[in-house]
């Protein structure tokens, strides 16, 4: 295995406890992670607006930090730089729209920071509980969208068990047109066909001069499948469910709440370099 000189990390269910906290644990790994000269990168679905305050408090808002935001379809800087976007048409926007109306789903479509809002006709989205710090604008429909604005991801953020009962009866032709994928219990995401983390890291590894063995990679959930099968080392955390873990190749004893970034920074980064 090839020293490891990038770190991509997954924020719920990984780094981040259920309380959205980073444990003492972790931040001490992640410094030391840093001192070794190791880049630090967070992978997330959300924008860089929401995770500017976790940038901030780990100190990788540096010219030189990156982070793969909406999936892989923003690579940028901390600085808010962009190397490579991606973006859904307003026609893929209409066909997703129509897909999850059929269903009574609600739909978020994210511009940036800037999320707009389409209840459904009976069901109202539950993302503003979940990502209280991005901007919501609430519209009665696709013609409300501003003119010539990025739209990087659509979301469908509802009750669990209904979500995933729904989610079952989309039309097949979703799935050959888009990527869709759960992230959370209660958010289901539709990207850019061919867009997701493991894209997103591909290309930042290029422009740093790395390749994916000199990766690892932490995650948990669906999202985080495809950086943890392109890296070189996969660390899927205790918590992750049986088909992350069947994508790794290795899994940590220890869960999110319990500092398993940590633990896998230990064995697998710090240990021999000491």
């Amino acid at each position: 295995m090839e020293e490891i000189k990038l770190l991509a990390l997954d924020l719920d269910g990984t780094l981040l406890t259920s309380q959205k906290e980073v444990t003492l644990a972790n931040r001490l790994a992640l410094q030391a992670v840093k001192d070794l000269g190791i880049k630090v990168v967070l992978t997330t679905g959300r924008p860089l607006k929401a995770i500017e305050h976790l940038l901030a408090d780990l100190d990788l808002l540096k010219e030189d930090d990156y982070s793969i935001t909406f999936n892989g379809g923003l690579v940028q800087s901390n600085t808010g730089q962009i190397l490579a976007k991606s973006e859904l048409s307003m026609a893929e926007l209409e066909e997703i729209y129509q897909a999850l109306q059929a269903l009574d789903l609600p739909m978020d479509i994210l511009s940036e920071g800037t999320v707009y809002s389409l209840a459904s006709q009976t069901r109202q989205s539950l993302y503003p509980k979940v990502n209280p710090m991005l901007d919501f604008v609430e519209i009665s429909a696709l013609a409300d969208l501003p003119k010539n604005a990025v739209f990087n991801k659509a979301v469908c953020v509802y009750e669990q068990a209904i979500l995933d009962q729904e989610v079952s009866n989309l039309p097949a032709s979703l799935a050959d047109k888009f990527e869709l994928f759960k992230s959370r219990d209660i958010v289901f995401e539709i990207m850019p066909k061919g867009v997701h983390k493991a894209v997103g890291l591909d290309l930042l590894t290029k422009h740093l001069g790395l390749t994916a063995a000199q990766v690892m990679a932490m995650g948990d959930e669906e999202n985080d499948m495809t950086m943890l099968g392109w890296a070189g080392l996969g660390v899927a955390m205790a918590n992750a469910s049986q088909q992350v873990k069947a994508v790794a190749a290795a899994v940590t004893s220890r869960t999110n709440e319990e500092s398993g970034v940590a633990e896998a920074i230990e064995r697998y980064i710090l240990k021999g370099r000491e």
